[in-house]
C-alpha cells in the first residue's frame, strides 16, 4: 500500500467496498516497460482498468493503447489519445464496429481468421492487419489459449487472403499468457513469428510488426521478475530469430502497468462454521467474484489480504463473497490463513487489484452495486 492510499482510505466516508488507484505507480511502470524495451512502442491494454484517468496520465507519457471494442476507443480517444495510437486487438469484431472504428481513425486491426480479414477488407479498406497466432501460455497464471489465434501455419494464408483483398498485411501477434512469470516464454513464439515472416517474404508479402502481446506480471502473493528481466529476454528471443533485422514491435501491457497501483477495501459481513467441529471457517466479505474479483475463479490469481489483525494467531479460511449465488467462492480449495481474532464488521485490503476488477465487477448482481473506483 502507498502512503496516498493509505491516507485516503483513511479520510474515506462512504459505505461499501472500492478500489483506489494511484497514479504514481502507474507511471512509474511505464517508465520501467519504456526503459527495459526502448524500441518497443507500448499499447496499454485498456481492457485492464479504463479509468479515465488512467488513461489521461498514459496519453501525457505517450502511451499508444490497445482496444477490445469501439467503447474503448472512444475511451482512448476522449482522453486525448490519437487515433494513429490505437489498436483494435479483439480478433472477434462485428463488421459494423470495424466500420464505427475505421471512422474514428482505426487503422490497425487483429484477425485470426479469414472470415475476420473478409469482415475488416469490407469494413475497412486499406487497412492494416496482424495475425494472431496460438500459444500455449505454459508458465501463466491465467491462461489465454484456444480461444484467440491460428496454428503458426495458417497465419500466411491467413495474411496473404488480406493482402489479396486490398488490406495491408503488416504482422503477426501472440499473446504468451496473463501474469507470465517466465521471462523466456516468449522465446518460442518469436521462432513462429520469424517463420511466418520468412514465409510472408516468400510470397511477395514482406510483413513489419510483431505484436509481442502482454503477460507481464503483478506481484500478488509471490515475486515476480522485473520489466528489465523481461526486456533482456525479449531482446535476445529477437535476436536469435530475427538477427540483425529486427521488426518493428509493440508490446500490451495491463496487468503490469495497473495491477500494483490499486488497493480494495472491503469489509467482513459473516464469519461461521458448516459444524460444530468444522476446522474451517467461512468468512465472508461484501466483494465476491460478482463484484470485481472474477480471477479468483479457480483460484487462479491469489490477492494479498491484509487485515488489522495481522500478527495474531491465524487459521484456515474459506473466503466467499456477499451474493446468492454458490459459486461465489474465492478461496475454498486452498483456503487462506487468516487471523482467528478477524471479527465482523473489521475492514480488510486486498492488494494488486489495480487490474480486471472494475471491469469485471457487475452492474447489479442481487442488487449490489458496482466495485467503486478512486484514483488519485
Amino acid at each position: 500500500m502507498t502512503d496516498r492510499i493509505r491516507e485516503f482510505l483513511r479520510n474515506r466516508r462512504e459505505d461499501g467496498p472500492c478500489v483506489v488507484v494511484d497514479l504514481d505507480v502507474v507511471r512509474a511502470n511505464y517508465a520501467a516497460f519504456a526503459r527495459a524495451l526502448p524500441d518497443t512502442r507500448v499499447f496499454y491494454a485498456v481492457k485492464a482498468n479504463p479509468a479515465k484517468e488512467v488513461l489521461r496520465a498514459l496519453v501525457e507519457l505517450g502511451s499508444c493503447f490497445d482496444t477490445a471494442s469501439v467503447a474503448e476507443i472512444e475511451m482512448a480517444l476522449a482522453a486525448g489519445a490519437t487515433a494513429d495510437r490505437i489498436s483494435y486487438g479483439n480478433t472477434i469484431k462485428k463488421e459494423r464496429d470495424i466500420a464505427r472504428a475505421f471512422a474514428l481513425g482505426v487503422r490497425l486491426f487483429a484477425v485470426d481468421a479469414v472470415e475476420e480479414v473478409e469482415k475488416v477488407a469490407r469494413a475497412a479498406p486499406g487497412a492494416k492487419i496482424f495475425c494472431r497466432i496460438l500459444c500455449d501460455g505454459a508458465g501463466a497464471e491465467w491462461p489465454l489459449s484456444r480461444k484467440f489465434g491460428c496454428v503458426p501455419e495458417m497465419a500466411a494464408d491467413v495474411l496473404e487472403h488480406g493482402h489479396r483483398l486490398g488490406l495491408w498485411a503488416y504482422g503477426v501477434s501472440f499473446h504468451v499468457g496473463s501474469q507470465q512469470k517466465n521471462v523466456d516464454a516468449w522465446d518460442s513464439a518469436l521462432a513462429s513469428a520469424s517463420q511466418i515472416f520468412q514465409e510472408c517474404a516468400l510470397r511477395g508479402l514482406p510483413l513489419s510488426l510483431v505484436n509481442l502481446g502482454g503477460g507481464f506480471p503483478t506481484k500478488y502473493l509471490q515475486d515476480v521478475p522485473a520489466a528489465e528481466a523481461y526486456g533482456q529476454a525479449i531482446f535476445r528471443a529477437l535476436s536469435r530469430h530475427f538477427g540483425n533485422h529486427l521488426p518493428e514491435t509493440i508490446i500490451e501491457p495491463g496487468r503490469g502497468m495497473v495491477g500494483a497501483a490499486g488497493m480494495i477495501e472491503a469489509e467482513v459481513v459473516l464469519i461461521s462454521k458448516k459444524s460444530e467441529d468444522d476446522p474451517v471457517r467461512w468468512v465472508y466479505l461484501d466483494i465476491g467474484k460478482f463484484g470485481g474479483l472474477a480471477e479468483t475463479m479457480d483460484e487462479a490469481i491469489r490477492y494479498p489480504i491484509r487485515t488489522p489483525r495481522d500478527g495474531d494467531a491465524v487459521e484456515p479460511c474459506v473466503l466467499a463473497g456477499p451474493t446468492c449465488d454458490s459459486a461465489d467462492v474465492m478461496y475454498e480449495k486452498e483456503p487462506v490463513l487468516l487471523p482467528v481474532s478477524l471479527a465482523i464488521g473489521d475492514k480488510v485490503l486486498i492488494e494488486a487489484t489495480g487490474a480486471y476488477t472494475t471491469t469485471y465487477s457487475a452492474v447489479a448482481f442481487n442488487g449490489f452495486d458496482p466495485l467503486r473506483s478512486y484514483v488519485i
